[in-house]
């Protein structure tokens, strides 16, 4: 199952180390608890809007960047947990033999 909320830490976490931010850091521009933070990243917590829009504030990223890698990612999860179709023959198609 695609859990949205862990591909959104994944994404945040990600943003932020690239940004070379700290969760204290973070946490103190944003004003959310560290704590608070880390549980998002790690995809144990919901963020509402208005705390993804400070986190997103904080890392001087778009909210709209963040929710477009975070569907990318779904789309991804999504496309790997189907089932691989079987190829079906046309009906009266001709088999080649290999003998």
């Amino acid at each position: 199952m695609v859990l949205f909320r862990r591909l959104l830490g994944d994404v945040l976490r990600a943003q932020r180390m690239e940004r070379g931010m700290t969760l204290r850091e973070v946490s103190a521009e944003a004003r959310v608890s560290l704590g608070y933070i880390s549980e998002i990243e790690r995809g144990q917590k919901e963020a509402s809007s208005e705390l993804l829009a400070s986190l997103c504030t904080a890392l001087e990223v778009p909210l709209s960047d963040v929710l477009r890698e975070v569907s990318d990612a779904v789309a991804l999860e999504e496309a790997a947990s189907l089932p691989t179709p079987i190829p079906v023959r046309a009906a009266g198609a001709v088999v080649a033999s290999a003998a």
